[in-house]
């Protein structure tokens, strides 16, 4: 009896420590398996993603060209509310890829934040549009600015400066003429 009972309390614990390492197997078969669909599903989104760094911070003015120069005087103004897009067109087809808005403030500068790299594009500052009536036709040759907009050029900035850009006054002021003879005096 002694011995049927130990032959059985030993199978018994032979059956026992079989069925743990075929608990533990499964276990680990399922963790396997976990692991597999995690890489199945992860690895692909590392793959396409892209890293997207800092953004750019776009800076410029917009001037009021008081006396229909082309170009800024002492006469000149900064325009407040004025309205700024960025621009990023494909290089080939000039397809629109991007674009963004922004505001002059009260001294006329605007900071326009831009999200991506466009080192495939060619992207502008331009004039939208002036909240003053008798100084709101843009001047041509000024009303946009080219700005590069990649990393892959050698600048560490990540803040751009547009040139100015500006709109004609409808009427040049009365003064503009003395102002003018001051940029054509020479000397001979």
């Amino acid at each position: 009896l002694s011995l049927s009972l130990s032959l059985s309390t030993s199978s018994r614990f032979e059956e026992e420590e079989f069925q743990f390492c075929v608990t533990v197997a499964n276990h680990t078969t399922e963790m396997a398996r976990l692991v597999l669909l995690l890489a199945l599903c992860v690895l692909p989104a590392l793959v396409s993603a892209r890293y997207v760094g800092n953004p750019f911070l776009v800076q410029g003015r917009v001037y009021c060209d008081t006396c229909r120069c082309g170009f800024e005087t002492s006469a000149s103004h900064p325009i407040p509310g004025a309205r700024v897009r960025i621009e990023c067109k494909d290089r080939d087809t000039m397809e629109l890829k991007y674009s963004i808005e922004g505001v002059t403030n009260s001294k006329g500068k605007y900071s326009i934040m831009v999200t991506e790299d466009h080192g495939d594009q060619m992207c502008d500052a331009m004039l939208v549009s002036s909240p003053q009536g008798d100084c709101a036709t843009p001047d041509t040759g000024r009303d946009r600015a080219r700005v590069i907009l990649t990393r892959n050029n050698g600048l560490v900035s990540d803040t751009r400066f547009a040139n100015a850009m500006g709109f004609q006054k409808n009427e040049p002021l009365s003064s503009c003429a003395q102002l003018l003879q001051q940029y054509q005096e020479t000397d001979e």
